[in-house]
């Protein structure tokens, strides 16, 4: 029996949120006391009560996706256009998200925090549990995914909530992704291959590489929510192409708000039009998130930076012509304060030759999967960039500057963690209505439905809370506990949906050449770069503690 949808289903999705909110409240008075009896919260508290303190992280994500999918069907409401296949997964979600609030919410798979461990009482949720558990159960689950299958082909979930440019932009990347890259992607996976260039150049005369750089600069002249819109797009073809985007986004984004007027008239029209393609050279091997650490050096002499270091992790560094570097250009300081930023150019590189650069060499880090852009190590000595190259021609404010991308860098990562998780939902239900077991297809059995519908309803709340905080970003204020929120839980999102969708498909989907294969090995990277969960979870504790608005 399929359950009704209830008397003033947005109403219960607002009461949700409320609920949450008040929960997350009372949690971060409980927890603040805890940490900081005397009203000061110290590193070494957060530290050893980190437990609760990424608990309250990740109840407060939850709160906020609730938040944003309630707000989300109100306005569809006001439009007229709120319809059956957008309220029910929003229903499942605001039941499992109160659930998992009063019951145990996994901040990994053997990690939960419960209630106790955050000191609010779960009892106020009794009653909207039990009124939405009719929204959560099987029957409900099924139902959902006999409105995905009618849906499928469909710019549904997907697109709800987009004005008509944005629209016109979803349509115009998800037939790019479709045409383009979807058919090639698990090849170029299983060859281990770089995404072509003439791809990259479609993409470039696509205007991916200067979305919200500024008209004057060479850009499109859009916002963040466009950035996420196109690079969820393109993710769902292929994470690699979907990432494209991210090393010009960073640069352009530092040399835009920090670059003098030469750097800014010399690199942001040729990074806009993709003649420059960026690499972000910031982690070291013995400095991952602790990048106050880092050792890399850069010494002024004759004119020019001279680099001696070591650099790893770097994207696409073989064929980038431009390298953010993170450099110390002050050797006496051992933190932050001593780092400076360098626009340094290189020529281009190939798999026989990955750095043609006198005082560059390196080699590639074999990778399970996110294998488009390849990985690098890269080794400096004395490697030479010109003075001017400095950005804003300032040193010691490289640390500062980087900071001041992280917001971008994290919105854009959590779209393209919406964009794996939808490509996961797309293999796995078409799967599920394919395959026959006992004369009946897969999406018959409750098990499979029930992880189908699941996958659905988390995808759309994370794709309200990405497209939050880009709006956020657009009006120019701070989000970065907003884009914290929203990478932390999409790339959870992203891995459980991969893993899902593998489990669907049984063995089949342990084969290679199965691209589902591919897509769980793309999802793990998700809760590692862009700040790891652990970190993510560190800041966005801080950020609440400290008494963010």
């Amino acid at each position: 029996m399929i359950p009704d949808l209830p008397h003033d289903p947005v109403a219960r999705l607002a009461a949700a949120a409320d609920a949450a909110e008040t929960c997350v409240a009372e949690a971060r008075a409980a927890v603040l006391a805890r940490l900081a009896p005397d009203g000061r919260l110290d590193r070494t508290a957060l530290d050893d009560g980190q437990h609760a303190a990424h608990g309250l992280a990740w109840a407060a994500a939850y709160a906020q996706t609730l938040r944003q999918t309630a707000t989300w069907a109100e306005a569809l409401e006001s439009a007229g256009d709120l319809n059956e296949a957008s309220l029910r997964p929003a229903l499942l979600l605001a039941h499992e998200y109160l659930s998992q609030l009063a019951g145990g919410l996994p901040m990994s798979q053997g990690e939960m925090v419960r209630p106790a461990d955050l000191g609010f009482d779960p009892t106020r949720l009794t009653p909207l549990i039990a009124d939405l558990a009719p929204h959560g159960g099987s029957p409900a689950r099924a139902r959902i995914v006999a409105l995905l299958e009618a849906t499928r082909g469909q710019p549904s979930l997907e697109a709800s909530g987009l004005d008509e440019t944005h629209q016109a932009i979803f349509e115009q990347f998800s037939a790019f992704a479709r045409d383009k890259i979807t058919p090639f992607a698990h090849g170029w996976h299983l060859r281990d291959e770089l995404i072509p260039l003439p791809l990259i150049e479609e993409l470039a005369q696509l205007g991916v590489f200067g979305l919200t750089l500024p008209e004057a600069h060479g850009g499109a002249g859009l916002g963040k929510v466009a950035m996420c819109v196109v690079s969820e797009a393109l993710s769902r073809g292929y994470i690699g192409v979907g990432s494209l985007g991210t090393r010009s986004e960073i640069a352009a984004e530092l040399i835009l708000a920090h670059g003098t007027g030469p750097q800014k008239a010399e690199l942001l029209p040729a990074i806009a039009s993709g003649a420059l393609l960026p690499t972000a050279v910031f982690t070291e091997p013995e400095a991952g998130s602790d990048l106050g650490s880092l050792r890399t050096r850069a010494e002024l002499r004759d004119g020019a930076w001279r680099v001696t270091g070591a650099k790893t992790w770097i994207t696409h560094a073989a064929r980038a012509d431009l390298m953010t570097l993170l450099v110390r250009t002050n050797p006496a300081s051992r933190d932050h304060r001593g780092l400076s930023m360098l626009l340094a150019q290189k020529p281009r590189g190939d798999d026989t030759n990955p750095f043609p650069a006198p005082g560059m060499s390196g080699g590639e880090i074999a990778v399970i999967g996110y294998r488009g852009m390849k990985e690098y190590e890269i080794a400096f000595d004395g490697f030479a960039v010109p003075e001017d190259a400095l950005l804003g021609a300032q040193e010691g404010q490289g640390f500062s500057q980087l900071m001041a991308t992280f917001e971008s860098a994290r919105i854009q990562t959590a779209a393209r963690a919406i964009g794996v998780a939808q490509n996961a939902l797309d293999l796995a239900l078409d799967y599920g209505l394919a395959r026959r077991q006992f004369g009946e297809p897969l999406t018959r059995f409750p098990r499979v439905t029930d992880k189908l519908a699941m996958m659905a309803a988390e995808i759309l709340g994370a794709r309200r809370l990405a497209w939050f905080s880009a709006r956020a970003k657009d009006a120019g204020r701070r989000c970065d506990l907003e884009a914290g929120m929203a990478k932390l839980t999409a790339a959870r999102i992203a891995w459980a949906c991969a893993d899902n969708a593998v489990q669907i498909h049984g063995g089949t989907g342990f084969a290679v050449e199965q691209p589902v294969s591919r897509l769980l090995a793309d999802a793990r990277i998700l809760n590692i770069f862009e700040g790891a969960g652990e970190i993510q979870a560190q800041v966005i504790a801080r950020r609440l503690l400290e008494g963010a608005n």
